[in-house]
C-alpha cells in the first residue's frame, strides 16, 4: 500500500488530501484544509500553514507529496507572489520531513482525472468523488483539488520510482 498526500496551496485555505491504495485502487482517503485568517499578517498565516503541514506529514508519513505547480495569471500578479510564498513553505515542509515531493500542473491533473485539461472545479470534484466512491460532495474545493493531486500521486507513484524522480 502506498500513501500519498496532495496539497493545493492557498493563503486563505490550503487543501490537504490523503489517499492510501495501490495502483488505481483506493483503500482509504481523508481530506482537510489548513485555514488562515485574513486579519492576521502574512508571516503568521504562512507559519500556520507550515506548522500544520509539518504535523500532518509527521503523523501520516506518506511515500510522496504531490503539490499543485505554481502558476500565475497576468491579471493578478500579487496573487502569484502570494502563491509562490505558500508553495515555498510547503516545499520546505516536505524537504524537512524527508518526504518525496512532486509538483504537477492543475491542467495535467484535470486531464488525467477528467480527460479534459480545461475542466472546471465542479467537474474535477465530481471525478474525484466518483474515483473515491464518495456519496457527498467534497468541500471545500481546495480539499477536493488536493485529493485529485493525491490520486495522481497514487496512480503515478510506481512510474515516478522507476524513473528515479
Amino acid at each position: 500500500m502506498i500513501k500519498t498526500v496532495g496539497i493545493d496551496p492557498g493563503l486563505a485555505g490550503t487543501g490537504v488530501g490523503i489517499v492510501t491504495g495501490s495502483g488505481f485502487k483506493v483503500s482509504q482517503y481523508a481530506y482537510s484544509s489548513i485555514s488562515t485568517s485574513k486579519s492576521d499578517p502574512v508571516p503568521k498565516r504562512l507559519d500556520r500553514i507550515y506548522t500544520g503541514l509539518l504535523h500532518i506529514l509527521a503523523q501520516e508519513q506518506p511515500e510522496c507529496m504531490v503539490v499543485e505547480a505554481a502558476f500565475s495569471l497576468s491579471r493578478y500578479p500579487k496573487s502569484a507572489i502570494t502563491l509562490g510564498q505558500v508553495t515555498g513553505i510547503i516545499l520546505l515542509a516536505g524537504h524537512q520531513t524527508n518526504t518525496v515531493v512532486r509538483d504537477v500542473s492543475v491542467r495535467e491533473v484535470k486531464q488525467i482525472l477528467t480527460g479534459n485539461g480545461n475542466a472546471g472545479k465542479q467537474q474535477l470534484e465530481k471525478a474525484v468523488r466518483n474515483l473515491l466512491k464518495a456519496e457527498k460532495p467534497i468541500r471545500p474545493y481546495h480539499a477536493s483539488d488536493a485529493l485529485a493531486l493525491a490520486l495522481v500521486g497514487l496512480f503515478r507513484y510506481k512510474t515516478w520510482r522507476m524513473e528515479g524522480r
